[in-house]
């Protein structure tokens, strides 16, 4: 554990950690607080930032990340974290913009609908839209990775479910940051990370998972992926920190996966922050866990360097 990491752990553990004690932040304030304090790096050199936040840029409202020369290996379509509730393709950058530079993909950030607004399956229906509306432009499956944070990692999982269950084409594989799997809140290490990790308290998943549930019962398959059949998916890169409280979340679905026949690539990183991926490049564990899910985006997308003009997909 690097000293960036110990800092970055005291900083959740003094300023967000005691948010999360007592009751479930409003969409409102929490928002507010994100886009205050987020941080948003500069887009790379040799790179081009395209965004698309009108409404009649459904079903890829949201914003592309692309080489500058109009090349990339692959795709990858990126859903961002914060609990269904908060967050933006802005706020996560550092991820999707690490993912990008490291396995040269152009990336795709989905804005896709928040709760409580937006209640599911909103999320999920803007991230199948936005999937077949590559696959409708001419974007091989093959050559697709969906990526995704927190809640975001549970969409992204949950959408290969959804798509395999309709009988589309699968994309390569799906890269899952710290996922958010069980909105019912069944996981052990609710209880014995909590007052360990510093971020979340246990009991606040539960409070949280109200705001995108509404109506719908906490162990729906498409809400909660860890209940769904995980048969027949593609290969899984997956990343999760041994003080989460998310930690059970990772470690039952990466196990109920391989029992059906995925393969999993799945971490265990020590006293990480959740979603430390973001706090590139301030923690180096960052930048190594990123090397990795573009080491695997690379492999299962059989890019491996090669490079191909982006002609098939508009993102003007």
């Amino acid at each position: 554990m690097s000293w960036q990491s110990a800092l970055a752990c005291w900083f959740l553990r003094r300023q967000f950690h005691p948010q999360t004690r007592h009751s479930t932040i409003s969409a409102e304030r929490a928002r507010k607080m994100t886009a205050k304090r987020a941080y948003t790096p500069r887009v790379p050199p040799g790179w081009a930032l395209h965004e698309q936040y009108r409404e009649q840029d459904w079903p890829l409202r949201g914003e592309w990340l692309t080489r500058a020369d109009g090349q990339y290996a692959a795709t990858i379509l990126y859903l961002h974290g914060g609990g269904y509730y908060f967050c933006s393709p802005q706020t996560h950058r550092a991820a999707s913009f690490g993912l990008a530079t490291r396995s040269d993909a152009r990336v795709f950030s989905l804005d896709y609908r928040l709760a409580p607004e937006h209640p599911f399956p909103a999320a999920l229906d803007d991230a199948l839209a936005a999937y077949r509306h590559l696959l409708e432009e001419g974007t091989k499956p093959e050559s697709i990775v969906i990526a995704g944070d927190s809640a975001g990692g549970g969409l992204a999982l949950a959408t290969l479910v959804a798509l395999r269950d309709a009988g589309n084409s699968l994309p390569a594989g799906a890269v899952l940051f710290s996922p958010w799997t069980d909105l019912a809140a069944t996981g052990a290490s609710l209880e014995t990370n909590d007052g360990i990790d510093p971020m979340f308290h246990g009991p606040s998943v539960a409070r949280a998972a109200k705001l995108y549930l509404g109506g719908t019962p906490a162990t729906h398959p498409y809400a909660s992926p860890l209940y769904a059949d995980l048969s027949g998916l593609p290969p899984l890169f997956m990343q999760v920190s041994s003080t989460e409280v998310l930690l059970d979340d990772s470690r039952r679905v990466a196990d109920k996966a391989r029992t059906a026949g995925v393969d999993v690539d799945f971490e265990i990183w020590r006293k990480m922050p959740h979603v430390w991926q973001l706090w590139v490049p301030f923690i180096p564990e960052a930048g190594r866990s990123l090397d990795l899910a573009a080491r695997f985006v690379r492999r299962v997308t059989g890019a491996r360097g090669n490079l191909h003009p982006s002609s098939e997909t508009s993102i003007a």
